[in-house]
């Protein structure tokens, strides 16, 4: 089953943690990424660039609107997704408890609902 660690932190953290703890931090995630990749669980992943450079698009009235930047209504402080594939929320959740934004953030774990490709409901469990 896949699953979708979403990792979550506030952007101030990487001003206030400093430059060579920030290169800490994504040599952390490379290692981590390699462990997956040899476990052979890694489906993909991302390190995501700041919310400041995030587009937003909703309906307003009917009507797309664009909005820029992060803003409190719209905007989540997500750092990076990884997604994996493992049998179970157990195993899943051993895996996110291994990821190093766990140290200055958090860690969300999503189950995939529907393979996009096939368009088959993966079951809930």
């Amino acid at each position: 089953m896949l699953y979708m660690l979403l990792f979550h932190y506030g952007e101030a953290t990487e001003e206030s943690i400093g430059a060579e703890a920030v290169a800490e931090g994504m040599r952390a995630m490379a290692a981590y990424a390699a462990t997956l990749e040899q476990a052979e669980i890694l489906v993909s992943g991302q390190v995501l660039q700041p919310s400041s450079n995030s587009t937003t698009l909703t309906l307003v009235d009917g009507e797309p609107r664009i909005q820029d930047g992060p803003f409190a209504d719209t905007k989540e402080q997500l750092g990076g997704v990884i997604v994996i594939d493992v049998p179970d929320l157990d195993a899943a959740l051993e895996w996110a408890r291994q990821a190093p934004p766990l140290s200055w953030g958090t860690v969300e774990i999503r189950p995939g609902a529907v393979h996009i490709e096939s368009g088959t409901w993966v079951p809930s469990s």
